[in-house]
C-alpha cells in the first residue's frame, strides 16, 4: 500500500514506532530467558547421557554373565505405571517427568543365580535413565523451536519493522518540509504579484 505523506500518517508512523520500540526489549528479554532455559536443559541432557554411559561401563562384568546365562529373563522388568505433567515456561509448554512405576516378574531366589537382583536395580535404574533422557530431549526440541520463533520476531521488529517506520517518518517529514517551503515561496510570490497590481494601480 502506498504510503501517505501527510501529516496523519506521520503521526501513525510515529505511534507504531514508539509501539515497536516499547514491544523489543520486553520480547528480547524473553528471547535471552529462553535461551538461558535451552542451555540448561541443554545441560541436564549431556549429563543425563553421561551416566548412562558410567552406568552401562560400571556393569560390564554383569553383561558378561549374562551373555554366558541360560536364563529367560524376558520381561523381568517392566514399567508399569509413569507420570508425566507439563509446566508451562514463558508460554512454552515443557514436560516433567513425574513418579515411575516398575513391576518386576517373581522369581525364586534358588532358581535363578545372586546376579539377577543386581540386573533387577539395574534395569530399573537404566529405565528411569531413559525415560529422563526421553523428556529432556523433548523439552531441548521445544525450547529449540521456541528460541528459533522469538528469534524471528525480534529480528523482525529490529531489521524489519523500525528501520522501514524510521525510514517511512524522514520521508514524510522531508515531504511535509518541501511542501510548507514551496507554499511560503507560492505565497511570496502572490504577495508580489499583488504588491506589483498595487503599484501599477496607484501609477495609473
Amino acid at each position: 500500500m502506498a504510503l501517505a505523506l501527510n501529516k496523519t500518517s506521520l503521526k501513525q508512523r510515529r505511534d507504531q514506532l514508539a509501539m515497536f520500540e516499547r514491544f523489543l526489549p520486553s520480547l528480547d528479554l524473553k528471547r535471552q530467558q529462553l535461551i538461558a532455559d535451552l542451555q540448561r536443559s541443554k545441560r541436564i541432557q549431556s549429563e543425563t547421557e553421561n551416566e548412562i554411559e558410567t552406568l552401562l561401563d560400571s556393569q560390564r562384568g554383569l553383561f558378561s554373565l549374562l551373555g554366558a546365562s541360560e536364563q529367560d529373563l524376558s520381561d523381568l522388568v517392566t514399567i508399569e505405571e509413569r507420570t508425566v505433567t507439563e509446566e508451562n515456561v514463558l508460554g512454552v509448554r515443557l514436560p516433567l517427568l513425574g513418579e515411575v512405576r516398575f513391576r518386576v516378574k517373581e522369581y525364586s531366589m534358588l532358581a535363578k543365580p545372586f546376579w539377577v537382583d543386581f540386573l533387577v536395580e539395574l534395569l530399573q535404574k537404566m529405565a528411569l535413565l531413559q525415560l529422563r533422557l526421553q523428556n529432556e530431549r523433548t523439552r531441548v526440541s521445544r525450547l529449540n523451536d521456541a528460541v528459533r520463533r522469538i528469534t524471528q520476531r525480534v529480528n523482525l521488529f529490529d531489521k524489519v519493522l523500525i528501520p522501514q517506520a524510521e525510514k517511512d517518518i524522514h520521508r514524510i517529514k522531508i515531504h511535509l518540509a518541501d511542501t510548507e517551503r514551496a507554499a511560503v515561496v507560492r505565497s511570496k510570490i502572490a504577495k508580489a504579484k499583488q504588491n506589483r497590481g498595487e503599484l501599477t494601480m496607484r501609477t495609473v
